[in-house]
């Protein structure tokens, strides 16, 4: 079973506008509210794949509600702890260039977050998988995160984490299984600066050197490199029309860990990874299995 993690789930407002006036009424032309948060991406676009998942996380208050039903609309499995507070809403202007405004998240009595802990004593190291994906409301510990990997770890659960900056450097002692910053995040990471693609192949090694089993370093129109212990790859992306760059990372994510868990072929799941990834940047919501599949055979790899 792979079981996603979302501690700060959200609903995500998009709206399209043809221009932003501040301080003057905005008609809006189109909106979508969505479920959002990277795991709970995960796990929708796992289902397309058909790939068994259970998600995890914190919801409150009629926003939660709204994203559960949702979930279970789309025969989702999943295990919310609740919480008081609701659960935040995000907004997502597209107007020329995108604009985000993101809420906090509610906040998470200690016992509340101790009790969360408990479920991942039970997990199965031969059989289940975690990923640990995106932010964390700003009421639980800053080592959150890590405190859930030590758990994992001391069990012998592998797990994926995509986040970014000391959360990620933290994280890679304890062998994730991938990470997925895109190039602007490596860079950062190293407190360094890519002027050719050619510059990112030493640090991504680092991440494996570091301790990750695999890394994906997305980078846009021009693919993706995948890092294992054999070599670096290249991923081309299939051509199409940029919609919607929220969740493409997070598709990302569940295609390489779906496959994987089916296959253990990295380069099969990488090839899989940029078309779940690539169907998501062309869709209003998140890809769609006949658009995931479409696109699998647009993606060549290459060895570097």
């Amino acid at each position: 079973m792979i079981y996603t993690v979302t501690l700060n789930p959200s609903i995500d407002y998009i709206v399209h506008l043809p221009a932003i006036e501040l301080g003057e009424v905005n008609r809006i032309q189109q909106d979508f509210k969505l479920p959002g948060g990277k795991g709970i991406n995960v796990s929708r676009i796992l289902n397309e794949l058909e790939v068994e998942n259970t998600a995890l996380g914190f919801l409150g208050g009629f926003t939660g509600k709204y994203i559960e039903d949702w979930l279970e609309a789309e025969n989702s499995k999943t295990h919310f702890t609740h919480v008081d507070e609701a659960t935040r809403i995000n907004v997502k202007i597209k107007s020329g260039m995108e604009t985000e405004m993101n809420g906090p998240g509610p906040n998470i009595e200690p016992a509340v977050a101790e009790e969360f802990l408990k479920q991942f004593d039970t997990l199965d190291p031969e059989n289940d998988i975690v990923v640990l994906a995106g932010s964390k409301p700003t009421s639980l510990p800053d080592d959150y995160y890590q405190t859930i990997i030590r758990r994992l770890t001391d069990k012998g659960v592998p797990f994926l984490i995509d986040t970014t900056g000391e959360e990620l450097k933290n994280a890679l002692p304890f062998h994730p299984l991938l990470v997925k910053p895109n190039h602007h995040e490596l860079a950062e990471l190293f407190d360094t600066t890519f002027e050719t693609d050619a510059d990112i192949l030493p640090y991504g090694k680092k991440l494996l050197e570091s301790g990750a089993q695999y890394a994906i370093i997305s980078m846009a129109a021009k693919g993706a490199i995948l890092f294992t212990p054999e070599g670096a790859y290249h991923g081309t992306v299939p051509k199409g029309v940029l919609k919607n760059s929220v969740g493409s990372g997070d598709s990302m994510i569940a295609g390489f860990v779906g496959t994987y868990m089916k296959t253990h072929d990295p380069l099969e799941a990488f090839k899989v990874s940029i078309a779940c990834g690539s169907a998501t940047a062309f869709a209003d919501d998140l890809a769609k299995r006949e658009e995931i599949d479409a696109l699998v055979k647009q993606v060549t790899i290459s060895q570097l």
